[in-house]
């Protein structure tokens, strides 16, 4: 199996953390996003190559990694200019070529999910295309209760609404069947998911566990906070 991990964002709403690096390379605790998101491919499945789909200051990617870690060879795809997440995937696949699945992450989330069960689910779900991580939508403010006469009766801070669900950014993909549906340029959310969907060719995994977006300061604190070890005091 092999993995395509998409760092190709300019990281914006991080700066000015991305000005002299990809996303995938800020710290969390010490430790490059990247550097977790390999550590866990790793130990959930067994690799046979992961590929950085990349663009915005790939080289520091390639001088931070090289062509493997942790016994596990890695190559990048390089867009000359931007393809959205799509494009880039069809690129990477193109250029790996293999006839098994592709695990596909985005490059800015830490999950403890178990990415074996999902490999597993895909399979036995049969000629599916894709399967889609699914998590619980967490709100980032806090909810006030009312009641009927508008008295405020409660607050919780963040809640998560089980019911509710969000596209988790980790996808395993069928290669033959994707490729005729992943655009050249553009989305992967926009351009191809709707499409699958329509045809019956998408599957959830819906995971209850840790999953952590970093895509602003404040998440970047806020998951360092939720990961740092308590300390008897």
């Amino acid at each position: 199996m092999k993995a395509i991990v998409l760092a190709g964002g300019l990281g914006m709403r991080l700066r000015p953390l991305t000005d002299d690096r990809p996303k995938a390379l800020i710290e969390v605790s010490r430790k490059p996003i990247a550097e977790y998101q390999l550590e866990w491919l790793a130990k959930e499945t067994q690799m046979e190559q992961v590929i950085f789909a990349c663009g915005y200051k790939w080289e520091r990617l390639k001088e931070h990694f090289g062509t493997s870690y942790g016994g596990v060879p890695i190559t990048y795809s390089v867009e000359q200019e931007p393809l959205g997440t799509g494009g880039a995937i069809k690129m990477a696949i193109s250029q790996a070529g293999g006839e098994d699945l592709f695990v596909v992450t985005n490059g800015d989330i830490i999950t403890d999910l178990p990415l074996h069960r999902m490999v597993d689910a895909h399979r036995q779900a049969g000629e599916m295309t894709a399967s889609m991580l699914v998590v619980p939508y967490r709100s980032r403010f806090g909810v006030v209760k009312i009641d009927k006469l508008r008295m405020v009766r409660g607050f919780e801070e963040k809640p998560a609404f089980p019911d509710v669900w969000i596209n988790g950014g980790v996808y395993i993909l069928s290669p033959r069947r994707i490729l005729k549906s992943l655009p050249e340029t553009g989305d992967i959310e926009r351009e191809t998911f709707p499409k699958l969907v329509t045809h019956g060719e998408l599957v959830s995994y819906p995971h209850y566990g840790e999953w952590f977006f970093i895509d602003s300061i404040k998440d970047l604190k806020e998951i360092e906070d939720t990961l740092r070890p308590t300390t008897a005091g």
